[in-house]
This record gives C-alpha cells, structure tokens and sequence, in this order.
C-alpha cells in the first residue's frame, strides 16, 4: 500500500516506486539492513539500520560527485535490503534510483516517505523518544539532548534528518519486535560512524585542529558578510587548480582521504611524472587548456531548457577545443600511466564533431555585436539571401527616398525611407515649425505613425508595397536563426555523454597537477606505502608552519609495534610540542590523498591500527 504523498514535485517519482510501507507480511531474514539517504546539493546524508546487532550506523554529511559515485560504492557495500528516501528530491538521485531498480543483479525495496518526514526538528524529536538502552538509567529528559549530541554529528543536517525517517520505518515495521507487545519499541543498542572500507574517516574537530580547511571572510567590504576565501590551510596551499571541475574534486579527496592502494599509486604515477623538471612545460600547457573547462552541466541544463545566451555557446567553443588540445597533448604522453590512457581511449570523435560544427556554425563575432545567436555565411541559403537583401537595403531605400520626396510637398527640402524591425518601412521627414499641434501632423496622401524628437514618420502607399514585397526581414532571420540554434543544440545534447566522461578525466588531471606543483615548489618528497604497521618520518616538516616562521627545524617520527609504539612528549609551554603531534598528523592525511609530503623520506603503514589509533587522539 503506497504511502500518501502532499508533495507534489515529488509526486510522479513516488508513484513509480516500489511498494511502500503498509501492511506487509514477508519473512524477514535474520539480518536486514535499512538504508535511509538524502542528496542536497552535491551532498549525501545517510543512516542505516543493521538488524543483526540492532545498530544504528551514521555517515556524516559528505560531498559526492554529479553521478554519485560515492553512495553507489556504498550500497554495494551494504547491500540493503530497503532504501528509504524522499519524495522530494533532487534529479541525481532519481536518475540513482531509476538505474538501481532497473539492474537485474541487485533491486533493493525503494520506499518514499513525504518531505514532512524527514523534517530537522522531527527528526530530532523522534531520536529523543526511541527507544536506546544504551543510555545511563540516571539521564534525565533534559540531559538526552546533551547526551546524543556527544555521539552524534548534530550538524550534519542531511544525515540527522534521514535518521528520523529511518525511525519511523523502523517502528512501522516492528523491525526485530514483530512477536512482541506493540508497546515495545523497536531497540537501538548503539550509534556506530560509518565510512566506506578503504576510507579514512575524519571528523570536522580535526579537519580544523588541523587547519586542512579554513575559512576567512572575503577581504573585499562588497562581499564582508556574505563572502568566503580560503585562509592559510593545507587545502590553500595545495589547491593550484586551473578550473572549477578540478578544485571541487581536490576538495572531495580532501574529504575522503583513501587507504586504497591501486587509487594512491595511480595518483603518486601521475605526480611523479609532472615532478620532473623536463615535463614542467608540458604541465603549463595542459594548465592553460585547463583555464578555459567551463561548467558543462551547467551549460547543458541551459541547453536543454533553451536558455543559452552567447556568452554559454562562447564558453561552450572554448571548453570543446581545450579538451581536443588537452587529449592531443595527452596522447603523445606515457600511455604506461593510466590517467593518460584512459583519457586518449574516452576521447571520441563526437568531441571533434561539436567543435566542428560549433566552429562552422556560430559567428561569434556578429553574435557579440547584435547580442544575440547568429550564424555564418553559406550554412542556410535562406537566411544568406534574406541578409543579402538587410545589406543591400540602405542604397535601396535612399532612392525609394528621392522618388517619395518629388511627391512631397515643396515645405519639405529632404526625406528618408526607414526600416524598424515589428514595424516596417516608414517615411520620416522633418517636423516644420508650423507642426505644433496633432492636427498639423496630417500630410494628404500619407498615414501619420509617430513623432519622435524633431522628425515625423508616415506610413505611404510606396513604404506599404515595401512591406508586402520585402516582409520583415529582421525578424524573419532572428527567427530563422533560432531555428538554427535549436538544432544545434539538440546535436550537441544528442553528444553531451562525452563531455561529462572527459570533464572526470580532466578534473583528477588538474588535481594531480596542482599537488605536482605544490611539491616542486615546496621540496616534497613522494611517501613509500607500506602494508606494515609502520610510520617512519625523516626530516620531517609542518606543511603550513615552514611557510610563516623564519627558522623551522625538521624532525623525525617513528611510529610501528616494534619501535616507538608508545610515545611521550615532553618541554615547555611553546616548545613545540602540539606542532610536532600536527605536523605528523598533516604528513600522514598528505599521503592518503596521494599528495607528495615535507619530508625527506616518508614510509606509510595502509592498515588500520596506525589510522584508529591516530584517530582517538
């Protein structure tokens, strides 16, 4: 029985979804995991329900990409049995769930819940009033809010708000409780974080301990209030990325920093290929091409709602034809490296199609002047020929003038013939100063239009013929011109599905370049991933605080179950004591996401222990 919906941008999704809650009498099996997510704006928030142990699992807001990658990596890993979602919700997410209902191999039950459900402040109330054993019989009402703050990432909106859905399915479906009385509530017995297999989980207390991020208000007095910049941060420093694809996917590895060795060394391959000083020409021209990679989606939404406007099919040229320099620069690279060769295999012939066609198409030049889309020369012999006679129509109209002015009467010494577009052809002659009044404006043999400044214009039976033979030029090109854009842009959205697989390739070409540079221009040395558990630090630097103090003295930090397993820290208050325990932190997030560290020689342990135990402090 479908669950009743008021949300009415959410309601077509909701009656293409799978049976909802209700009266529903299947088995269960001894172990389900109910998935409850959320998307907002390129972020993913979600809970999950493991009835095996009767845990409640939260992953913190993250950022995911366009196709959302990440919460597909996670519900292969989960395999759940339900996912529970919104009725209102973005496009990504209802293209993700149209595609999983549709894989033969794996279709989870999809639920839609109203809006309303997944609301902040239900959410929070249904939380407060579940039922959790775990919590100290002494906690009053008013300490529980407190209490599961302390557990809990409360300012992670999207994931708080998916857990209040996911309770009310829970209770609905008497989840682990089906044979008891109904006055028992479906238990909770603790909150678990939860972050993908190969993923190093941070939470937003070290990211700013250790100032990855840090945010500062924009300088400018025109943006004090509402405007953000980067401050002095790990991410500020590494971040050279020429276009906006590149920075956002930077942030995103920021984010998820990766124990997975096949995606570090094939990050470290392209790094070290950019490090060598022979290929630093190489790196500034792909850079350049780089500037000019516009916001595809972007672009492409304006497309297929025609709102493209000169500047998007400018943007448009540009980002087509530095990705066809990028691909040729990139083929004549290494195709040993696998970035190179997956780029130079993803680039089709339909990217050289849309330049082409693009190129033989647009006059920009003409477009900029008249504001507007316009084509060249020789691609519709309708519209040249309606051209031809808009150019040929100023020494045209100047001798219809000096016929019309013979039949004028003699108060007028001069007359000219006019084109207004939506209007037509007009005779305009000079106001005489006898011509105060609207009764004077009368001219036998002539229908008066209007008056504008010191010239009256007329409509004569010459100007009529002029519209029955010529029409209205300008408005049946700029029409006829439209027609053209549309069909170009059809084409081009028939094609688009190469510029978003190029843009991915793009965007991790400039992340890996930026950290190249970086480590020239700092003196990085590339980590040895190791599967022990180990960390051996030599000569080992803080990435941010080299940059401000004058004198910084490197250090070493060895760390394994053998060495250095227990260390204690000791000196007086400025000592450095703190920026030792930072920089160690700093070096090892470096390494997990691919970067080069400050260090002559760096050894990283892949394994759990180091991470868990770094993590607790």
């Amino acid at each position: 029985m479908a669950e009743a919906s008021n949300d009415t941008r959410g309601g077509d999704f909701a009656s293409r979804a799978a049976t909802l809650d209700g009266d529903e009498n299947e088995n269960e099996e001894t172990s389900e995991v109910f998935l409850s997510v959320l998307v907002h704006h390129g972020q993913v928030g979600l809970s999950f329900y493991d009835s095996k142990d009767c845990t409640l699992h939260v992953m913190p807001d993250t950022v995911d990409t366009r196709d959302l990658s990440l919460l597909d990596r996670i519900i292969q890993e989960l395999s759940p049995r339900v996912l529970l979602t919104s009725a209102k919700q973005e496009r990504s997410l209802a293209r993700f769930i149209r595609a999983l209902g549709s894989n033969p191999d794996y279709s989870p039950e999809i639920v839609v819940y109203p809006n309303a459900d997944f609301g902040l402040e239900v959410s929070k109330q249904r939380l407060l009033s579940a039922h959790l054993p775990f919590l100290p019989p002494s906690i009053t009402e008013k300490d529980r809010l407190p209490y599961l703050s302390s557990c809990l990432p409360f300012d992670s909106v999207l994931m708080v708000r998916t857990i209040g859905a996911l309770l009310k399915c829970l209770d609905r479906r008497r989840v682990g409780v089906e044979l008891e009385e109904s006055s028992m509530p479906v238990p909770i017995l603790q909150f678990l974080t939860y972050s993908l297999a190969d993923v190093v989980y941070m939470d937003k207390d070290a990211y700013s301990v250790l100032q990855i991020f840090k945010y500062e208000l924009h300088p400018s007095v025109y943006k004090l209030q509402s405007g953000q910049k980067e401050g002095l941060s790990l991410y500020g420093i590494l971040n050279r990325c020429r276009c906006k694809f590149g920075s956002r996917l930077l942030r995103q590895w920021f984010h998820r920093p990766t124990r997975d060795l096949s995606v570090l060394r094939r990050r470290q391959e392209v790094i070290r290929f950019f490090t060598s000083p022979r290929h630093s020409e190489l790196m500034s021209t792909l850079q350049s091409f780089l500037r000019n990679i516009k916001n595809i989606p972007v672009l492409l939404r304006k497309m297929s709602l025609s709102h493209t406007k000169v500047a998007d099919w400018q943007n448009l040229y540009k980002t087509v034809y530095s990705a066809v320099g990028i691909t040729d620069t990139v083929r004549s690279l290494p195709q040993t490296i696998q970035l190179f060769r997956e780029i130079s295999e993803e680039f089709t012939d339909d990217l050289h199609y849309i330049a082409t066609l693009i190129s033989r198409v647009v006059d920009f030049e003409g477009s900029l002047a008249e504001n507007r889309f316009t084509i060249k020369p020789n691609v519709d012999p309708a519209i040249d020929e309606k051209k031809r006679r808009m150019m040929g129509l100023s020494d045209f109209l100047t001798d219809v003038a000096r016929a019309e002015l013979e039949n004028l009467d003699s108060r007028f010494s001069s007359c000219s013939v006019i084109y207004i577009p939506l209007i037509g052809f007009l005779l305009s002659v000079p106001r005489l100063p006898g011509m105060v009044e609207k009764e004077n404006f009368e001219i036998e043999g002539l229908d008066f239009i209007f008056v504008s400044e010191d010239r009256l214009h007329y409509r004569s039976a010459r100007t009529k013929e002029l519209d029955n033979m010529l029409g209205d030029l300008h408005c049946d090109i700029r029409d006829m011109e439209t027609a053209v854009m549309t069909q170009l842009q059809a084409t081009v959205l028939q094609r688009s599905s190469c510029l978003y697989k190029i843009l991915a390739l793009y965007a991790e070409l400039d992340c890996l370049m930026s950290l190249a540079q970086a480590s020239q221009d700092y003196g990085y040395c590339p980590p040895t991933y190791t599967e022990r558990c180990r960390l051996n630090l030599q000569h080992a630097r803080h990435p941010l605080l080299e940059l401000c103090a004058p004198v910084f003295v490197s250090n070493p930090c060895v760390c394994s179950d053998t060495e250095g397993k227990v260390k204690v820290i000791t000196g007086p208050n400025s000592s450095g004591k703190s920026i030792y325990l930072k920089q160690v932190g700093l070096i090892v997030f470096m390494a997990l996401i691919g970067s080069d560290v400050p260090a002559k020689e760096a050894e990283i342990g892949l394994i759990d222990g180091i991470f868990t135990r770094m993590q607790s402090r």
